[in-house]
């Protein structure tokens, strides 16, 4: 093949910008192309194969499918894949005591942030996530509103009451839906050997057993409880081979030793300095502690047998930033 910027086009004259459609002339043209340049043997040829050959695999099961992805699909002439969509998550929050943002505070009244946070981290798993405003301390209500959901929801992720308070609503709506002749359903609660997110909650409801997680109502400790634990259910869901946020090896960077409770696993926030190897805790381990989240790109993880860890010491680090 030569390319037309190596000959006269046709047209009997210099080096051709461009082709002359079949059958149109100009001066001096004699129905013949004047080349310039020589052109070697199989010259700008594409070879049939050369993108992707027959009986290649052309996507691994898994991949998420972009642009290019698409693109290669078309060319290749599949008019239609089999796919694992996105899950739709529900996140709704409990609590009388919760206003949405905007709204001016009252007496023992605090703002609904965690519904916020957890629709944009499901978001930021890949999910497609609804937020449900904040359902008020009745069993009953808390009940109906979930059945509501579960004709959009793949997954129901709930939090705040999960512990022992004296308003415990998730607990007492969520403790005996289970169906008897069908096993497997229901939401089971128990208390995890962690800190932050020691009560939780898990199981399916509804016809369709539709996944239920319950975290924790404190912020920190939800945030904490969905990285452990929704984020891999809502990648795990989509098909995805990685769905853990990455850990790795990290010098603590401490002014003083950090304290810990025995037999609990403890997840302190912090910043990890990926040049230097290290990683410095933000603000301290009470789970209200939104400003020092805020400012965290990584979990410390201190192990349940540690009740101290000195300055120096290389711990682990989730990366969640």
């Amino acid at each position: 093949v030569v390319p037309v910027e190596w000959t006269d086009g046709g047209g009997g004259g210099a080096a051709a910008t461009s082709m002359r459609p079949a059958g149109v002339g100009g001066e001096g043209a004699s129905g013949e192309v004047r080349v310039f340049r020589s052109a070697e043997a199989r010259a700008h040829v594409r070879s049939r194969g050369s993108d992707v050959r027959a009986g290649d695999l052309a996507l691994e099961a898994g991949t998420v499918l972009g642009p290019p992805q698409i693109g290669l699909l078309a060319a290749i002439g599949r008019g239609s894949v089999r796919v694992r969509p996105r899950p739709r998550v529900v996140v709704l929050s409990t609590g009388s005591e919760l206003i949405q943002p905007g709204e001016e505070l009252g007496e023992g009244q605090i703002y609904d942030s965690n519904s916020f946070a957890l629709t944009a981290a499901a978001r930021d798993a890949g999910a497609i996530a609804y937020r449900v405003g904040a359902v008020t301390d009745d069993a009953d209500t808390l009940r109906a509103t979930i059945e509501d959901q579960l004709i959009r929801a793949d997954m129901v992720v709930t939090t705040g009451g999960v512990s022992v308070g004296a308003y415990d609503v998730v607990k007492e709506a969520l403790s005996s839906v289970g169906d008897e002749d069908e096993p497997g359903g229901g939401v089971d609660f128990r208390k995890l050997a962690m800190q932050p997110g020691k009560p939780q909650g898990f199981g399916s409801i509804g016809p369709e057993h539709t996944p239920l997680l319950a975290l924790p109502g404190n912020p920190v400790s939800s945030y904490v409880s969905f990285e452990l634990f929704v984020r891999p259910a809502i990648r795990a869901l989509m098909g995805r081979k990685d769905v853990h946020r990455p850990v790795v090896r990290a010098t603590l960077a401490a002014g003083k030793t950090l304290s810990s409770p025995k037999g609990r696993r403890q997840f302190l926030r912090g910043t990890y300095d990926a040049e230097e190897g290290t990683i410095t805790p933000v603000g301290g381990a009470g789970s209200h502690l939104i400003a020092a989240l805020a400012h965290a790109d990584a979990l410390i993880v201190i192990p349940e047998e540690s009740v101290s860890v000195e300055p120096g010491t290389e711990v682990g680090v989730v990366l969640i930033g």
